[in-house]
């Protein structure tokens, strides 16, 4: 089992969702989990349950797209715990628009948190760990469309493109720092949050779960973790790596699957 004990590791996006599931995870492994995002009540309450846990959480209210504010994070994690170990850049926002309708407000509204949030991020706290000298693990949450493209999906697939793409070149450049830099593609799992936006009915969670080769959906607790893994010193060799972690769905096998469902 993967140890963070005494790693401090920032998750933003952390109040919900994948992000929450990621910090309670890691804290449980024994990290201190900074969880970031712009609803202060949402963190509060995640910190609460890792606390009730007795995990060590802090919350620290910070929107992405706003560097300063990334630089304030990074500098309050580095003055109360002496390093950044852990970045997941997990923050994220996605709606389904055919792109004929895309407005550039709305572009811009999911690619300035999940590509330049992500820069903005791993900028910052890779740069104190250059600085610090003892390395460290950046986690980029990503999504297979960034591959393979996707109906109403225009501007988080480049957005997530654009972050496998970065993905690989920190790993390229920053690896000789002891930097590790991967990412992880979940697939469609069904937390609070993502579920109700992408797939609220359960007619449409039926139909989604039927496309995936093991014909159900993916749970928070298998994404994080497999983040705990592609973090930790078991991954001390993966660098620049995507994993995929979606049930197979990303095989997508379209005309040729003929063979029924499962008995």
């Amino acid at each position: 089992m993967p140890n963070f004990d005494g790693k401090a590791a920032i998750i933003t996006g952390g109040g919900s969702g994948l992000g929450r599931a990621m910090a309670e995870h890691l804290a449980s492994l024994g990290a201190i989990a900074v969880v970031a995002g712009r609803r202060p009540e949402p963190l509060d309450a995640t910190v609460d349950a890792i606390r009730a846990r007795g995990g060590r959480a802090d919350a620290a209210q910070t929107d992405v797209r706003d560097p300063e504010q990334v630089r304030r994070l990074v500098d309050s994690v580095i003055a109360k715990h002496g390093r950044v170990d852990c970045l997941v850049n997990n923050a994220a926002g996605n709606f389904i628009c055919p792109t004929k309708d895309m407005t550039p407000n709305g572009w811009n509204a999911v690619v300035n948190i999940v590509l330049n949030g992500t820069f903005y991020c791993s900028h910052a706290a890779g740069n104190a760990m250059i600085a610090d000298g003892k390395g460290g693990s950046i986690l980029n949450i990503v999504a297979s469309y960034a591959w393979t493209g996707g109906p109403g999906t225009a501007h988080s697939a480049a957005a997530k493109a654009g972050v496998v793409s970065l993905t690989q070149t920190l790993a390229s450049e920053w690896g000789r720092y002891g930097i590790r830099t991967n990412a992880l593609s979940p697939g469609i799992v069904n937390t609070t949050g993502s579920a109700e936006q992408l797939f609220p009915t359960e007619e449409k969670r039926a139909y989604l779960a039927a496309r995936v080769p093991m014909r159900r959906l993916g749970t928070d607790d298998e994404v994080a973790k497999a983040a705990a893994f592609l973090l930790s010193d078991d991954a001390s060799y993966v660098n620049g790596a995507v994993l995929v972690a979606d049930g197979g769905l990303w095989l997508n096998p379209g005309l040729f699957e003929y063979f029924g469902p499962a008995k």
